[in-house]
């Protein structure tokens, strides 16, 4: 696997890449399962994610639907690397199953046998990327840099509730054409608070989350949905 293969044409920047501010980005190891009928490309996959060259993340793989399921149902990972196609088994099919059961889980497909007809099937179905086998480890490291930081990934329960928080509220606001001291005007609190917690730097109190969803026509609880909870 020296040769990367097609990327998808996702678009995500990369956090980690020179170019992003100049600087390096630490990411933390994920807990990742793999699902996949080559025995090869599992081992493949385990030995180089879980070095240090790779991650050294926390990989289990399966070789069936079945076993796929019963490691998520066993231990939640924080993300999925799927192939999309084993023989008789459609992928597809799985990747439904995987989004009407958790609908939040991080997926990047993988496969052997890329079309722009599949690419557009599993895009309808909020998967993060799509990798065309054969790849790099590099080009691999990457994509999953970008779903780490796209997507909140490693991070504790809180941190993740208190970037998507900020993000809700800053797009709400953004939506009504509002500055931050207009929001401050409407729900009584501070701009330099409200502006701390649009920047994901501290959790709102209950009292004050309320008041700025009231301010923004929104509802709480599909803010909190948002952020997994």
């Amino acid at each position: 696997m020296a040769n990367p293969g097609p990327h998808s044409p996702h678009g995500h920047d990369d956090p980690a890449s020179p170019d992003h501010a100049g600087l390096a980005v630490e990411f933390p190891p994920l807990s990742i399962v793999s699902l996949d009928d080559d025995p090869d490309f599992r081992q493949y996959i385990a030995a180089v994610l879980t070095s240090d060259e790779g991650g050294g993340h926390d990989v289990r793989t399966a070789s069936t639907p079945e076993e796929f399921f019963s490691l998520i149902e066993s231990r939640m990972p924080e993300l999925v690397l799927m192939d999309m196609k084993m023989g008789r088994v459609s992928g597809e099919e799985v990747l439904s199953e995987v989004r009407r059961r958790w609908p939040r889980l991080a997926v990047i497909v993988v496969t052997g046998y890329p079309s722009m007809d599949s690419m557009r099937q599993t895009f309808k179905q909020d998967v993060f990327d799509y990798l065309a086998k054969p790849f790099s480890l590099d080009e691999l490291r990457k994509c999953i840099r970008q779903a780490t930081a796209s997507l909140g990934l490693g991070r504790r329960p809180q941190d993740r509730l208190r970037l998507e928080l900020g993000r809700q509220i800053r797009v709400a606001r953004t939506q009504l054409g509002w500055t931050l001291k207009d929001l401050s005007d409407a729900c009584g609190i501070s701009v330099s608070q409200l502006s701390s917690v649009e920047r994901g730097a501290h959790l709102p109190s209950v009292e004050s989350l309320v008041s700025i969803a009231i301010a923004l026509r929104q509802t709480p609880s599909a803010w909190l949905a948002a952020a997994g909870l």
